[in-house]
């Protein structure tokens, strides 16, 4: 990518074929002679589970920023996701969310919106859209083991795809969206690039999961969740159940240590009636279990940030989670992974410039301050949380935070500050404006919620579901 500056790269070569990694191949491929994605895992058919995607298990959804990203790049894409079953939820409107400071108020005006799926459908509309493009070419049960180059450029990748010898694949970019489990830093330090800034922050969280038939139809079904509260004396637990595909609920509980859930069915419900509401559980004793229970505890807030060293090669990007794994209670993976190509694809249409490679890592690295900013910036207030205390800001962060939610429980201006940069459409700079600021100060301008917010017509359909479930006498 340094021979001449008029001269745009012909081909790229994308290491990861999961989101991310069709996301950054969507970001490229009009600008470069073809693409060619790596993936380690063999090839995936229509919209069930696949391969090398083990938080497919738990919720997934993209808040307006990632969606409207990936529709973007993908024009169509989620309107075929919406097609597929998906949800589009407004905020606050379809919500029943206990957060820390109380219920919030499903207002009826919607500023945001979010879009619900399972990981498998949205994986499969979004490897559809990308793959029908004759220039990007998916090679399946193959893995990248090493860049090819030095520490100036890297050239390639070194691939051994099963059944057959170590090879090379030549490049004039080089995409790593291969996702937590990177080698990047170890292949950079191979080429001599050193001194890697990480962070690595982890409140010890551990995810349960499961789907159920919804007892419900689940088109304009709320998203219902409880939040984790770090100031209370017990371990923190949280859990959600959104409304999918299939008609289905897919329900998350996670807990942290001391109070972590299992993978025994007979033990799901009961653990979500410990959460701070027992709303998840009385839910989901109306619903019928289609799944077992599949636990993670791969929930880390890790970090990478290549955008600081002092030396960075030519004709390398690394993209989602390859830069930036975030605890996944936050669901921010994907959209963050999104808004990064639509900046990598931003720069691309200049031409290889010296810089370009720098100068893309830099720009993926503005969503990911957002998320991060977000994500750490809660767990680290859990009693159980390693990695690193927080410092003077984030103390005072987590209080502007905390006494906004207050408001917003009562205050449409406030939820809508708020929602912007919940949805990624905003930092979090944005709530020390002074009009945020004064908002937050008034407090909520409505009583308090003392339960759940259901609508009328949402509780017919409950209590008939309900009646439904008691044994006939």
């Amino acid at each position: 990518m340094t021979d001449h500056p008029r001269r745009r790269p012909t081909r790229a070569v994308v290491i990861g074929g999961s989101v991310a990694g069709m996301l950054a191949a969507a970001a490229v491929k009009d600008h470069v002679g073809s693409v060619e994605i790596v993936e380690a895992h063999g090839p995936a058919s229509g919209p069930g589970a696949r391969a090398g995607v083990p938080q497919a298990a738990h919720i997934h959804l993209l808040h307006q920023g990632g969606a409207e990203a990936i529709d973007s790049l993908l024009p169509g894409a989620v309107d075929a996701l919406l097609a597929a079953g998906a949800n589009r939820i407004p905020m606050t409107t379809n919500m029943v969310i206990y957060s820390p400071e109380g219920w919030y108020r499903r207002w009826r005006r919607s500023t945001h919106f979010l879009i619900s799926a399972s990981r498998d459908l949205i994986d499969f509309v979004v490897r559809e859209q990308v793959l029908k493009d004759p220039r990007v070419r998916l090679r399946t049960n193959t893995r990248a083991i090493g860049f090819l180059g030095d520490r100036r450029t890297v050239t390639g990748v070194r691939v051994h795809a099963a059944g057959s010898a170590e090879t090379e694949l030549r490049a004039d970019l080089v995409i790593d969206a291969s996702g937590r489990a990177t080698r990047t830093p170890r292949w950079l330090a191979q080429l001599g690039v050193s001194g890697l800034p990480t962070a690595h922050v982890d409140s010890g969280f551990v995810y349960a999961s499961r789907f159920y038939r919804a007892p419900v139809p689940t088109r304009d079904w709320p998203m219902v969740g409880v939040q984790a509260d770090s100031r209370l004396p017990r371990p923190g637990n949280s859990g959600g159940i959104l409304p999918v595909e299939g008609e289905r609920w897919h329900v998350s509980l996670m807990g942290a240590p001391g109070g972590q859930p299992t993978r025994d069915p007979d033990a799901f419900e009961p653990f979500a009636r410990t959460l701070r509401h027992p709303v998840l559980a009385d839910l989901i004793a109306l619903a019928e279990p289609l799944t077992d229970v599949s636990v993670s505890h791969s929930t880390a807030n890790r970090r990478h940030y290549y955008e600081r060293l002092a030396r960075w090669p030519e004709g390398l990007v690394a993209l989602g989670d390859s830069v930036a794994a975030f605890n996944p209670v936050y669901a921010q993976g994907m959209s963050v992974a999104a808004q990064g190509a639509v900046a990598l694809r931003a720069l691309i249409p200049a031409g290889p410039t010296p810089d370009l490679a720098r100068r893309a890592q830099r720009a993926i690295a503005r969503p990911v301050d957002t998320a991060w900013t977000l994500a750490v910036g809660q767990d680290i207030h859990f009693s159980t949380t390693t990695g690193e205390d927080p410092n003077l800001a984030e103390r005072a962060l987590r209080h502007c935070v905390s006494r906004l939610s207050h408001t917003a429980t009562g205050s449409f201006r406030a939820a809508t500050a708020l929602t912007d940069v919940l949805a990624l459409q905003a930092t979090p700079g944005s709530l020390a404006r002074p009009s945020v600021l004064l908002t937050a100060l008034t407090g909520p301008l409505r009583p308090r919620l003392d339960g759940p917010q259901f609508t009328r017509a949402e509780r017919e359909l409950l209590e008939g579901a309900r009646g439904a479930a008691r044994p006939s006498r």
